[in-house]
């Protein structure tokens, strides 16, 4: 036995000294890792989040307001508009937004196009370059299928997907690589945590655009368009309001006191919507709305967008109610003074919402009010010029960029379904399909299917 220890002993050693500079390495790979751990875990779990605030969420929300007959398309348009916007953001929407290019105050390069050059040991900061390109994809993914619900019921879905993909790439893509990539909207400092002007803004104005140029719905003020399940739109709505917290909250792409304080704002903006819509809804109408509060805690939740990192929770409350009352006379007065047809009130929650947010962010963004203060040199009033100015500036590209995407749309054959597809609804004649059986149907909708 002592021999043939003594026979193994030096295998043994030998063993043991090569295992050595393996476990150091080891332990070298994961004491130090190339991003923070923690960080990276917070945000990828507020990525899933804003996955689902857009899938289901954003597609239930619409599709409860549609007719039964035209339930399927909504659902079909935000699922493929999300799908498309993806792709394109992978294709060249990352590269274009976050890289440096010739003309980089407003557009990037292409150095990234099909995220060629990004593997798993790049980091954006504390973050995996990966998981910082799958948080931006959603909010891309997100923005432009909110326009969807503007031109609801009507519009052919080839001319839906072009309009889709145009707006995004000569819209969404230059404005976030000039607020957020180092353009020049950057160097203004304008008081926007979360993505109040290029999300719903953007978006908003688009939806008034668009749904002006496509025209109204047939039979509007004659035929009753009511939400057909607001079950489904309540359902849409939480998740919404779910996954809001997260879309804000992981802004700091990091896990820290301050990015719980957003996801607090965030979340009593929401509430002070609701709360604001529901009383002022029960004082005119006399009796509050499921509709109503959810539709409120979705326009408190636009206003708290571009001011959850600049207001206290006190301050977010407040935006919420005051965002809300802008947002309720907008969708009560504002469309019958202009005569438009926004079916689902894009404009009116998002266009109008984000534009009391963003001035109501430099408000109680005022340290008197318990808001983190301006920029160095700045006070209330000029800090309100940065925001007025490139909200303007936002609303013109969005106008613009708009009317481009709708007549590259009409190339397709046309914007607008037929005379007969839209009466008889869009999921049969476009899709091929019925969301319910005919037995659940009310007496009018089933007539057409027969």
């Amino acid at each position: 036995m002592l021999r043939l220890c003594k026979k193994l002993l030096p295998t043994s050693v030998t063993l043991v000294s090569l295992a050595a500079p393996i476990s150091a390495m080891a332990e070298e790979t994961v004491a130090k890792p190339a991003y923070g751990l923690p960080d990276t875990a917070y945000v990828a779990t507020c990525a899933l989040f804003v996955m689902l605030m857009m899938l289901p969420g954003l597609a239930l929300f619409y599709g409860g307001m549609s007719r039964s007959k035209n339930v399927l398309s909504i659902l079909t348009q935000v699922f493929a508009g999300a799908c498309l916007v993806i792709f394109l953001w992978t294709a060249v929407g990352y590269t274009l937004t976050f890289t440096e290019g010739p003309f980089q105050s407003v557009i990037g390069g292409l150095d990234k196009i099909f995220l060629r050059g990004v593997t798993p040991d790049n980091n954006v900061g504390v973050l995996p370059e990966y998981l910082y390109y799958l948080f931006m994809a959603l909010f891309a993914a997100i923005t432009p299928p909110i326009i969807v619900g503007a031109f609801a019921e009507r519009m052919r879905f080839p001319a839906v997907l072009v309009f889709l993909g145009v707006w995004f790439l000569i819209d969404y893509v230059p404005m976030a690589h000039m607020a957020w990539g180092g353009g020049w909207v950057a160097a203004w400092g304008a008081q926007d945590f979360a993505g109040g002007n290029v999300v719903h803004m953007n978006a908003g104005v688009a939806a008034l655009v668009a749904s002006i140029m496509i025209g109204k719905r047939r039979g509007l003020g004659t035929v009753v368009m009511a939400p057909h399940d607001m079950t489904m739109t309540y359902t849409g709505g939480c998740m919404l309001f779910v996954g809001w917290l997260a879309f804000c909250g992981g802004c700091d792409y990091a896990v820290s006191g301050h990015a719980i304080e957003l996801v607090i704002n965030t979340m009593l903006g929401g509430v002070g919507g609701a709360l604001g819509w529901m009383i002022m809804e029960w004082m005119h109408r006399g009796r509050p709305s499921t509709f109503g509060i959810v539709s409120g805690a979705i326009a408190g939740l636009v206003g708290i967008t571009p001011a959850c990192g600049f207001v206290s929770p006190a301050g977010s409350i407040a935006v919420g109610i005051l965002t809300s009352a802008a947002c309720i006379w907008a969708v009560d007065n504002l469309k019958n003074i202009f005569g438009y047809d926004d079916a689902f009130d894009v404009f009116g929650i998002h266009g109008i919402g984000a534009m009391a947010g963003g001035l109501l962010t430099t408000v109680f963004a005022a340290p008197f009010l318990g808001g983190a203060g301006y920029s160095e040199g700045r006070d209330m009033l000029s800090q309100m010029g940065v925001q007025v100015f490139i909200m303007g500036f936002s609303i013109l590209v969005s106008v613009v960029a708009t009317f481009i995407a709708m007549k590259a749309a009409a190339m397709t054959g046309g914007v607008r379904v037929s005379e007969e597809v839209e009466e008889s609804g869009l999921d049969l004649t476009c899709h091929g399909e019925t969301a319910y059986r005919l037995s659940t149907m009310t007496g009018d909708e089933e007539s057409v299917y027969h």
